[in-house]
């Protein structure tokens, strides 16, 4: 039936003029044609569209039939593949360019979830026909083609193991290598224009720096790219990622400048997209990843940058990276950190560094890394990469970043550890040779005071600020045994005084408070405990414990006893330091 009323429709619109159609023959023509497309006669409908007298037609109303073809295409239907594969092929030669460019476009944005990778592949050779058809005024149609695809590849899983990539269930992988061969026409253009001496295309030329852009932040910011030496052939998202960075030179892009514009303070470049727009800073950021983490296209890079240089420049990206939350940002930004940072001498990096924004919010982000990702491993390798980066700095910026740490970390832990790393610093000064005016003496002073402090004086929560009070602690009783009163190179004894004033009897108040209502909450426990025994036998009813003015999670009576008896063995550790140095003190007096 349907078969018979395109026939008709045909026929009768052979001999009308292309631009007097009428609406109804348009509906009649696309419900017709999708009906037989629908019902397996797509071979005479192939006859039909292909008749030299029917052009005029199809060129008008052809691309009506793109969609239902595509649903046919991915189908792979044996029978009615190669005729609908042949129609769209016909359509593409035939009809309107702008119009097919929508009509492929729109089946782009409404393919299904679960055949996005499917349809793109599907798609992409004839969008590369129809935008190769529009000549030299193809550049915003290449634009929104691009934007379109993208938009869509974004949707799919980005493969987190090597065994994940190679499977591609989702089609990523595919994606992206199909997508390569789509831009090559493109790119291979503005690349003539340039190497001819002539003036490329700048919108076309913008639009693919814009893909390029795109594809840095999604997928490659969150792919896991090795590299096997032992396998020939690069993986496909890491090839995609070689690709992405060399289609940026072939175009124009110079990756120094791109990487270090924030240093080098280029002059901003006329062009089709703002500054921010042209070069986004998550993009930028995993540009310098697989620059100097995974060494894609190092070979461009001139070998005059210092490793400070490098550096300096790649904070900025780091800070970018380390600010967010996803795995993916978090393990790029502390792998470029550490390379960065692995070819800098040990004690070289000078103290004006520490002035730069990015010195700071680096640290403050790494903190937050080291503190509160729920990844172990992150968090571990956060801890190195701290280090590391205190290891470079002189030992003058050692000393302010000490000191700047001590009062913005927040963090008891954190603290801790800046508290041993000056106590390593002390003790490299005062071996003979080594001595230095920062930590020594009147500059150190200041110091051991941030360090000997209680925020809250005798009320501050011992077990909370557990690791900064052990590690003062730990110093103070280091420096009151390696430090001779006769020498006093640290200036310790003629701070001695004061120390006990300002912390050690707070401490001790503070101390012996926290002990006594540990025990009072103990013994509390026990009798209550003995009480009502074969209550908690029956029921195991719950208790509530507040120490200081937070109520500890609920917990049965047993569990809180442990709870407590190990609160008390914390006191009785840090209280035998305390009385050493208290016993060190009144030698001294």
């Amino acid at each position: 039936m349907a078969l018979e009323q395109l026939n008709d429709m045909v026929q009768r619109c052979q001999v009308v003029q292309d631009d007097s159609f009428k609406p109804e023959d348009y509906d009649l023509f696309q419900t017709a044609a999708r009906a037989c497309i629908e019902q397996g006669d797509s071979r005479q409908l192939l006859d039909i569209i292909t008749d030299e007298k029917s052009r005029a037609i199809v060129r008008s109303m052809g691309w009506n039939l793109v969609g239902p073809l595509v649903q046919v295409l991915l189908k792979k239907e044996e029978e009615s593949l190669p005729h609908c594969l042949a129609i769209l092929t016909h359509l593409l030669e035939v009809c309107s360019a702008k119009e097919l460019l929508i009509a492929l476009l729109e089946q782009v944005e409404e393919a299904h979830p679960d055949t996005i990778a499917e349809t793109i592949c599907l798609l992409l050779q004839p969008l590369q026909t129809v935008l190769l058809r529009l000549g030299s005024k193809k550049a915003s149609s290449v634009g929104m083609a691009l934007s379109t695809l993208l938009a869509q590849v974004s949707r799919l899983p980005v493969p987190y193991t090597e065994e994940q990539e190679e499977e591609d269930a989702y089609g990523l992988c595919r994606c992206c290598t199909a997508l390569l061969a789509f831009v090559r026409p493109f790119v291979e253009e503005v690349e003539k224009d340039r190497a001819d001496a002539g003036a490329p295309d700048a919108e076309l030329r913008s639009e693919l720096l814009k893909f390029c852009m795109k594809c840095l932040n999604e997928p490659l910011v969150q792919a896991q790219l090795k590299n096997d030496p032992d396998v020939p052939e690069n993986p496909p998202l890491r090839n995609f990622a070689v690709e992405i960075l060399a289609i940026l030179r072939r175009i124009g892009e110079h990756l120094p400048d791109l990487l270090f514009r924030q240093l080098l303070k280029k002059k901003e470049e006329p062009g089709f997209l703002e500054e921010d727009v042209r070069y986004p800073k998550d993009s930028l950021a995993c540009l310098a990843y697989l620059v100097f983490v995974q060494h894609i296209a190092m070979e461009t890079f001139p070998a005059v940058f210092s490793p400070v240089f490098i550096l300096q420049s790649n904070m900025e990206h780091i800070n970018i990276l380390l600010s967010r939350k996803e795995e993916s940002y978090l393990a790029k930004g502390l792998d470029l950190y550490e390379k960065s940072l692995v070819r800098v001498e040990d004690c070289s990096l000078p103290v004006d560094l520490l002035e730069l924004k990015s010195f700071f919010s680096v640290p403050q982000n790494l903190v937050k890394v080291m503190t509160l990702c729920p990844i172990q491993h992150l968090r571990t390798k956060g801890l190195a990469v701290f280090q590391l980066s205190i290891d470079k700095f002189d030992t003058e910026a050692k000393y302010k970043f000490f000191r700047c740490m001590l009062k913005t970390s927040h963090h008891a832990g954190v603290e801790g550890y800046i508290i041993k790393n000056i106590r390593n610093q002390i003790d490299y000064a005062l071996k003979p040779g080594n001595g230095n005016a920062w930590f020594l003496g009147t500059h150190l002073l200041p110091l051991l005071r941030l360090v000997l402090s209680l925020p809250q004086g005798p009320e501050t929560d011992l077990l909370q600020g557990l690791d900064r009070v052990m590690e003062s602690l730990n110093l103070l009783r280091y420096l009151l045994i390696r430090d001779k009163e006769w020498e006093n190179e640290t200036g310790i004894w003629t701070e001695l005084y004061k120390i006990e004033d300002y912390y050690l009897k707070p401490l001790r108040v503070g101390l012996n408070m926290s002990k006594a209502h540990y025990e009072a909450e103990l013994k509390s426990t026990r009798e209550s405990r003995r009480v009502k025994a074969k209550e908690l036998r029956e029921h195991a009813p719950v208790c509530n414990v507040t120490v200081g003015n937070d109520k500890l999670p609920n917990m049965t009576p047993e569990t809180q006893m442990q709870v407590l008896h190990s609160a008390l063995c914390t006191f009785d550790l840090m209280e035998s330091v305390l009385v050493r140095i208290e016993e060190l003190v009144a030698a001294k007096i």
